[in-house]
């Protein structure tokens, strides 16, 4: 049993103490109530609709597991980036090196591949557009309808390459019916100062309208450097979000968009955690395991601007709707940062770099849909993405005398295009059949020179190569649905995606640098069952599922050298469930698991067979429950409490499942108090962050004797107070 188990255990204990506690007083409280009765509470959960198969449906009635976020709970529990989501979502991990470069992971299948000419295995939307690069998911979660979670591969309706999952998020779209606004203001802990706004502007009744948002968001950092005086981890980041939509008649609409980020921070925070006593480096290293300081030769820094530029036409004819997306995607990147997180006087050592992208992406996608009154669901698609993106990667290191320099500067091209088709049909009233099937071709063009100084020992001489290679794949989905009766539905499904090949980003040759990689490929089957029961007051679905991943892009590492190729094969089972329950005393529960047996048939490292161990940075269990109570008042305003509590079980960072790259299970707790007014014109929250100042890394890495981490946020808290029109 690890030795945080008691914490934990108590951790939990307290909050189902809680959780009791306030069941009783709500109790208590409705039972003294003299004007509100259980009859006039309308407990019924809310329809959740989604689009994860391009189209809007019921939750309930889609054929995929889906983890949803509607727009109330990302502004009460404060969801802002995409690790929020990560950490309130089973079978979904995130960690990244530096943050602004995040690294997602649904169950089990992630990519650590940040080349230029690299892919993500999990895929992240915005409003339909693919965000290609690791540093372009850099967006505000402020006036946005939903998000969905989609676990599994995607491989027929969406563009790109989506083999472990995809993130869809979709902003509040432009009204034109109704003038709407709201604004927001936060201060909390280390300085924290948020701002937050949106209109929404009708300009001609029922035809068109203007939607504006923006948001910025500023906090000290967490993190004090001794060395130098100043501190890392801090934030300001300011974004903002227009669009306009036109309706000059009722069959056609046209939806324009702008949305921009810019991202300044300082850091990482990084600090050695542990040695490496089978290295003989390692004595050149002094552990420092404090989250609070660090003692880095420079503060480094993350600058990071990224704007995209979308366009959206529908027509709805007689037989079909014709819909066509367009959309340009702008990112800037640049990062420096002292790796080791110490100094001259504490480390024989030093070792930094950063690194600087510059990356245009461009899509445009056709669908032709079937009409909202056919009985037959089908959609055909020609897709199209481009991407062009210069990217050098830059390590210093000096181990007792000059530093040398080495620099990686890639530049590569990529034009993707592809085909599909999916269809539902139904064969009864209680039974559909599901069937989809896409063609995918990719051409990456790759350039990479080296340079290096000071007899820098990584690469076997400096280098200047070209090469290019091409992929083709067909994916595709297959299974069915069975309404067992208005409030059950089982269903079956067998889906196969693949993510395509690429290039070195930091080879250790020419030859190397030539030699491409293949794709690797997915292939799920999943079984589940989604249901709701005591009218409507209960949700529960459940999915048991098994995923065959062939041809892992795996990273692979030799000393500093750092490959990827197709090195294995792995199974991955598991279960989800996920359960929402609203009572009429104002009571409420959401509770998600997923257990994941994510573990390696074939794998074979540097001349060590690792069969059977686990794939990284994947847990075996992850745990999110969020008690509720909402009592309303006599004068009509409400007061909800809830608590977040996510537990997640060890991680392993390296496949090899051995030395100190290895996390402890982490439990971390959130809470919030929200007051709203009668009219609900204005709402003020009390709120809190990792409440138990729960310490765990984020990013960790070995080599040269030691192991180098950053950590999470401290814990923060903070008021809001809102208002809305």
């Amino acid at each position: 049993m690890s030795k945080h188990t008691p914490v934990r255990l108590r951790t939990l204990a307290l909050l189902s103490g809680a959780s009791f506690c306030w069941a009783m007083g709500g109790m208590a409280a409705q039972a003294q109530s003299t004007t509100t009765s259980e009859a006039s509470l309308d407990v019924t959960l809310d329809e959740i609709i989604v689009t994860a198969q391009r189209r809007s449906q019921s939750l309930q009635d889609v054929p995929v597991t889906v983890t949803t976020f509607g727009d109330e709970e990302i502004k009460n529990a404060r969801l802002q980036q995409v690790d929020d989501i990560a950490m309130r979502t089973p079978g979904l991990s995130f960690d990244a090196f530096p943050a602004t470069q995040p690294r997602l992971a649904i169950r089990g299948i992630g990519s650590s591949d940040r080349g230029a000419a690299g892919d993500p295995s999990t895929a992240v939307f915005l409003d339909e557009t693919y965000l290609g690069r690791p540093a372009a998911i850099a967006f505000d979660l402020f006036d946005v309808e939903r998000i969905e979670v989609l676990k599994g591969p995607q491989g027929t309706l969406y563009g790109r390459n989506v083999v472990g999952g995809a993130i869809n998020v979709i902003t509040a779209a432009p009204e034109v019916d109704a003038f709407d606004a709201s604004a927001e203001a936060t201060y909390g802990n280390y300085n924290r100062v948020d701002a937050a706004a949106f209109v929404n502007v009708p300009v001609a009744t029922d035809v068109a309208a203007i939607r504006a948002s923006g948001a910025w968001r500023q906090h000290d950092g967490y993190t004090d450097n001794n060395y130098t005086g100043g501190e890392l981890d801090d934030q300001d980041t300011k974004s903002i979000r227009l669009q306009a939509l036109v309706r000059p008649s009722e069959n056609l609409s046209v939806r324009l968009g702008f949305d921009g980020t810019r991202d300044r921070a300082n850091g990482p925070g990084q600090h050695v955690v542990a040695l490496d006593n089978s290295d003989p480096l390692s004595g050149f290293w002094t552990v420092d395991q404090n989250r609070d300081y660090n003692s880095a030769e420079t503060d480094g820094y993350q600058n990071r601007d990224t704007w995209g530029l979308r366009g959206e036409v529908n027509w709805d004819m007689s037989f079909a709707t014709l819909n066509y997306l367009l959309s340009y995607r702008d990112l800037e990147y640049d990062a420096a940062y002292d790796f080791d997180g110490g100094n001259p006087t504490a480390n024989v050592i030093s070792i930094g770099g950063g690194n600087i992208e510059d990356s245009e992406l461009f899509s445009h996608e056709l669908r032709l849909m079937s009409p909202e009154s056919s009985d037959i669901s089908w959609v055909v698609g020609l897709y199209q993405y481009t991407a062009d993106t210069v990217r050098q990667d830059r390590l210093e290191l000096a181990i007792g005398g000059p530093t040398g320099t080495e620099i990686f500067a890639q530049h590569a091209e990529l034009d993707s295009v592809a085909a599909y088709a999916d269809v539902t049909v139904p064969v009864s009233d209680k039974l559909n059949l599901i069937g989809g099937i896409r063609y995918t071709k990719d051409k990456k063009t790759f350039n990479i020179t080296t340079t290096e100084s000071n007899s820098f020992f990584r690469v076997d001489g400096p280098f200047d190569v070209t090469a290019e290679e091409s992929w083709g794949a067909v994916t595709w989905r297959l299974g069915a649905d069975y309404h067992l009766n208005d409030n059950h539905m089982v269903y079956a499904m067998v889906s196969r995606g693949f993510k395509s090949g690429g290039f070195q980003d930091t080879p250790g040759s020419a030859a190397e640098a030539t030699d491409s990689f293949n794709p690797e490929y997915a292939t799920q089957y999943e079984i589940g069952l989604k249901s709701q029961f005591f009218g409507r007051r209960l949700t529960w679905n459940n999915t048991v599922f098994q995923m065959d991943y062939t041809d892992l892009q795996t990273r692979q590492v030799n000393g500093l050298i750092i490959t990827t190729n197709n090195a294995g094969e792995a199974t991955i089972k598991g279960y989800e469930t996920d359960l929402m329950w609203r009572s009429a005393n104002g009571l409420g529960l959401n509770a998600s698991y997923a257990y994941l047996d994510a573990t390696f048939d074939v794998f074979v490292e540097n001349g060590v067979d690792l069969t059977g161990n686990r794939i990284s940075r994947t847990p075996k269990h992850k745990l999110v429950v969020t008690p509720s109570y909402a009592y309303t008042f006599n004068s009509g305003a409400d007061l909800t409490m809830a608590v977040d509590y996510a537990y997640t079980s060890k991680i392993f960072d390296d496949n090899s499942n051995r030395g100190p790259e290895r996390r402890a299970p982490t439990v971390f707790v959130d809470a919030r108090l929200v007051y709203t007014s009668s009219e609900g014109d204005w709402a003020v929250s009390v709120w809190g962050k990792n409440l138990t100042n729960e310490v765990t890394r984020t990013h960790q890495a070995t080599f040269l004797g030691g192991t180098f981490a950053a950590y999470n946020p401290p814990r923060t808290y903070g008021v809001t107070l809102r208002w809305n029109y």
